[in-house]
Order: C-alpha cells, then structure tokens, then sequence
C-alpha cells in the first residue's frame, strides 16, 4: 500500500498565477517556502534553510484563493505530490515534484486593510454580561474569585 500525502505550511514566494485550461479550468499556481532548521557545521549555529515547494490548486478554489492571496501571507498546504517531466526547448530533460493543493488554508487575516476604502474597525473593550461579575482592575491582577 503507498500513501501520497503532504502537509506543508510556509509562505508565498510569489504571488499568485492564475490561468486557464483550454477546457475552462482555473488552474493556480503558487510557491511556498518551507523552512527546514539545521547545524551549521563550521559555527555550530542553527540555522533556517528554506525548501521552495511549487503547488497547484486547480477548479472553482483557484479564482477564490487568487482574490485573498499575496506574496509573503503565510499557508497550509494539504494535498499529494505529483512528479512531472518534460523536454525543454533546448532538448534537455528537467522535471519537477509539486504539491497538488486540495485544502488551502490562509494561517492570518486576509489583507483587506490594503484595500482602498477600508477602514479597521475599532477594537470594542469587553463589556461583562448582566450577572457577570466585572474583570478586575488594571492594577490586581489577582483576583480573589476564580470564575470556575
């Protein structure tokens, strides 16, 4: 039995590309830098070496995810490896291992604040529920009540 799953999460080296299959699939794809922590042998530091993963999402999530991602936002990535090859047009092989993405999740908010108009909204102080007793004061910050 072989299993092929890959988690991965980082973040985006690029940002995203998103095209079209001639028989009108949106195909997007994106790069995300893993790191991977390791001794340095000279200085005995450790130090992060980043691995460049290309992944692929393909269908209706693809033009979903082109709107809300940007280079540098950081992703999970979970999905299967794929293995292609092919003959450049200098006639040489290449190929390459990329992740075909079934879930993509953005691990921060989404950057709306770049859009124009936009405005944050104003953090909102926690006010206690009636019954509730009130948080103690800035200055204790023991309480004598524990709430469970």
């Amino acid at each position: 039995m072989a299993i092929n799953r890959v988690c991965i999460s980082g973040n985006l080296t690029r940002d995203p590309e998103l095209r079209q299959t001639p028989g009108g699939t949106q195909v997007l794809g994106v790069g995300v830098a893993v790191n991977d922590r390791r001794k340095n042998q000279q200085t005995g530091q450790w130090e992060d070496v980043p691995n460049f993963v290309d992944c692929v999402v393909f269908g209706n999530r693809a033009g979903a995810l082109s709107a809300i991602l940007h280079r540098g936002d950081k992703v999970a990535v979970d999905g299967r490896l794929r293995y292609s090859s092919w003959e450049a047009r200098d006639g040489s092989r290449r190929s390459k291992l990329e992740v075909i993405a079934e879930e993509v999740e953005l691990m921060q908010r989404p950057r709306q604040a770049a859009q124009p108009g936009y405005a944050a909204p104003a953090p909102q102080p926690c006010q206690p529920t009636p019954g509730q007793a009130a948080a103690p004061a800035a200055g204790d910050p023991y309480d004598d009540e524990i709430p469970f």
